[in-house]
């Protein structure tokens, strides 16, 4: 009768179980420290989500806001939609409060041009040019109002006999990345120029406006100041 070979055994490593638990703790470990940070993740997202919420909220009611002032602001200096017309001093007073409740709800060029107007209607240069100037200083690119401040800090200077300031203002306007308002800037430099008894350079800037500036309203003007120039000699 053949011999049973009996099959050996192999015995179990001492620390295999061991190193089975230390993975099996490491991976529990990672799967947890996984779920931290996909929870925190998660948080960020929902308080990015909930700030972008708010201040969406926010800005449409605060321009809102601003848009109503302004509005308001606009029938009060115009005198529009009252149920009385209001006197000057009172109307621009007004019309100044509520323009500066708009600018600080929202900043605007245009809504600081008519805060700077509604100043010199009353009476109060000084601060219209501050604010002015202000205004060029904030709103650099704003190629619709810029050109508005350049003159109507002109209109102020020449207001006060501050020729000089007058002209660097007329000057800044030729110079504004804009097309129109150079011939109205040509014309009114000339004619400071020639009140100043600048006969030479108000000419020169006549000649300009006739000559770059054919279709302007302006033209007619500065071809019979640059007539009567030739007259006299």
């Amino acid at each position: 009768m053949p011999r049973v070979i009996k099959k050996k055994v192999k015995k179990k490593e001492a620390g295999s179980e061991v190193d089975v638990k230390d993975r099996l703790t490491e991976i529990k470990h990672k799967i947890k420290e996984r779920q931290r940070t996909a929870m925190i993740a998660t948080v960020a997202v929902v308080v990015l989500v909930l700030v972008a919420g708010f201040a969406y909220v926010y800005k449409n009611t605060t321009d809102e806001k601003a848009r109503k002032l302004e509005y308001d602001a606009y029938k009060v200096y115009y005198n529009e939609y009252q149920k009385a017309p209001v006197a000057d001093a009172e109307r621009y007073q007004k019309a100044l409060d509520l323009f500066k409740q708009a600018y600080n709800s929202r900043k605007s060029a245009r809504v600081l041009l008519y805060i700077a107007s509604a100043q010199f209607g009353l009476n109060r240069p000084d601060e219209a040019l501050a604010s002015l100037n202000d205004l060029v200083k904030s709103f650099p690119a704003d190629k619709d109002v810029l050109p508005l401040a350049y003159m109507k800090t002109a209109e102020i200077q020449l207001k006060k006999g501050n020729k000089a300031e007058a002209l660097k203002a007329l000057d800044s306007l030729y110079k504004a990345d804009v097309s129109i308002y150079k011939d109205y800037a040509l014309i009114t430099e000339g004619r400071t120029l020639e009140a100043d008894g600048k006969k030479d350079e108000a000419a020169a800037k006549y000649r300009e406006l006739a000559e770059k500036f054919k279709d302007s309203p302006f033209v007619e003007e500065a071809k019979a100041k640059l007539g009567g120039e030739k007259k006299e000699k």
